[in-house]
């Protein structure tokens, strides 16, 4: 049979149908998620981000982390968006609130534990921690 091995022939024959369903250990997406922000893998967070239905505000301050060392433009297009979250879903939200925010992520690249601390307390203040 032209070197085909018959176990081979046999998953193509009329009728025959095997069904199953593949497992891998890489878990659920959100999963996958936090073990790539525990990497500190700009590629990888990213990717992975891009797999969740949804990235939670607190999330997304990390993957803000993350990006921090990397491309400037990058981190301030996330910088950004996570500004923008936090003005939608923080409850009572001031532009002082907003002020404070911006001036924490713009120091975050250089002074990460002091800004954290600040957005931290931010977002506790607000209710969105």
């Amino acid at each position: 049979m032209h070197g085909l091995k018959w176990d081979v022939l046999r998953r193509f024959r009329p009728g025959f149908m095997r069904t199953y369903v593949r497992v891998t250990s890489d878990g659920n997406p959100y999963a996958r998620f936090r073990r790539a922000l525990q990497t500190g893998n700009e590629t990888l967070v990213v990717a992975a981000a891009r797999e969740l239905p949804q990235v939670a505000l607190d999330d997304a301050l990390r993957i803000c982390l993350v990006l921090r060392g990397g491309d400037p433009g990058r981190y301030e297009r996330a910088a950004v968006r996570w500004l923008g979250r936090f003005a939608l879903e923080a409850r009572g939200a001031t532009i002082a609130d907003l002020r404070l925010a911006a001036e924490a992520l713009d120091v975050l690249p250089e002074r990460a534990a002091e800004a954290m601390e600040r957005l931290q307390r931010l977002c506790v203040a607000r209710g969105v921690a």
